[in-house]
């Protein structure tokens, strides 16, 4: 077996992009005719999960368990609990802002605007990334300075512009904050818990049940009207969830890697997802299983699965030494917004191109390799940007 690198865990940026090209596969089946239902999201109100249904989860998950090896680094080099909490606000802004932008595109008028929704998603992507990009430290400080200010120009002129809805009159507005938007949230709140939590793992348990119990809570419609204020991602329980259970198996997880003792680790993982599986079955009775309800049932069963998948991950990438199984996906677990945002422009750069596939590349089993061929299209583009000096940090 190999020695672990103490410094860095391969199985968490693997799953982290294994996780990312199932998101862009996922999220591209809408292109696609005669695929099987179970890959696709349940509908509303439907008891069941499709494969497109534990995907997010799973991102919240691991966002989770990145977090004690970020906070820690930081603290090593000299960050106290004040410039931790700042960090963590700075960044859960930056996800949240991102998360309404690209919302509000979803809705956006054409002909109140002149501005279709790809062209929106295009200029907010853009701006992203001129805010947000890793400048190299050779870059003149004006010139950084120069692009950041433009991103952010033109994200305001897109929010003082912006007109949706059916009749062009509904104003910027958070509606539903985004994908981007709820990890934004999740990590807000997970991200503090373990500022504060200083790696006792007694807290975070207890932080983790805290939520787990909320999210039942929610569900029993037993939570009072005086929460209202918190946010929702944060109030339903469920999501933070997702994120501490991700903070608790890291935590764990250095502790056994200290000791050296895999074999204990993973019993006590399979043990924790087999627990998981029961309170899953157990709940859904309740409130059904469901990713749209954000059912407690949903929080356990793919917290289960993803600690399944990370425990597997890690046998052969880090204990079996096979992280070069990965390498050409790697791109999408190191430079992960990035790649998330590379589809965007895909899809724009089609249609703005005219260019229309034929039905037989949308069809079925063919469409379904099409679409997984796409999102390996999105981790290349996104490894050629690294090369080029574009690559995300917020």
């Amino acid at each position: 077996m190999s020695t672990p690198n103490p410094t860095r865990v391969d199985a968490i940026d693997i799953l982290r992009a294994l996780t990312m090209v199932l998101m862009i596969f996922v999220n591209d089946l809408w292109s696609l005719e005669n695929i099987p239902a179970w890959l696709e999201h349940v509908p509303s109100g439907v008891d069941g999960i499709g494969l497109s249904d534990v995907v997010f989860p799973a991102f919240l998950f691991i966002v989770g368990m990145s977090l004690p090896f970020a906070i820690d680094n930081r603290r090593k080099k000299g960050d106290t609990d004040r410039q931790l909490v700042g960090h963590v606000l700075l960044r859960s802004l930056a996800l949240l802002t991102m998360g309404v932008f690209l919302v509000n595109g979803e809705s956006i008028h054409a002909a109140a605007t002149g501005m279709s929704r790809l062209l929106w998603s295009v200029l907010s992507c853009l701006s992203f990334i001129l805010i947000w990009n890793l400048y190299p430290k050779s870059a003149p400080k004006a010139l950084v300075m120069g692009l950041k200010t433009v991103g952010w120009l033109t994200l305001l002129t897109l929010a003082f512009l912006y007109r949706g809805g059916e009749d062009g009159h509904t104003r910027f507005e958070t509606h539903w904050w985004g994908i981007l938007g709820l990890i934004g949230w999740s990590y807000l709140a997970a991200a503090l818990v373990t500022v504060f939590a200083r790696n006792r793992i007694g807290i975070l348990i207890a932080a983790w049940a805290g939520f787990a119990l909320l999210s039942l809570i929610t569900h029993a419609d037993l939570l009072p009207d005086a929460a209202n204020f918190i946010p929702g991602a944060i109030r339903n329980g469920t999501l933070v969830g997702l994120s501490l259970g991700g903070v608790v198996i890291a935590t764990l997880f250095r502790y056994y890697r200290k000791k050296a003792d895999n074999r204990q680790m993973t019993l006590l993982f399979l043990a924790t997802a087999i627990v998981l599986i029961g309170l899953s079955m157990l709940t859904r009775p309740y409130w059904g299983l469901a990713k749209l309800g954000e059912t407690p049932a949903w929080l356990f069963l793919c917290s289960a699965f993803t600690l399944l998948a990370f425990t597997l991950i890690y046998w052969i990438a880090d204990v079996w030494g096979q992280s070069r199984w990965f390498d050409f996906i790697k791109p999408a677990g190191t430079d992960t917004l990035l790649c998330y945002l590379i589809p965007y422009f895909a899809y724009a750069t089609t249609h703005f191109l005219g260019i229309h596939l034929p039905e037989l590349l949308l069809t079925g089993g063919i469409g379904l390799l099409k679409s997984f061929l796409f999102a390996l299209l999105c981790v290349w583009i996104t490894r050629l940007l690294g090369k080029a000096g574009i690559r995300l940090k917020l």
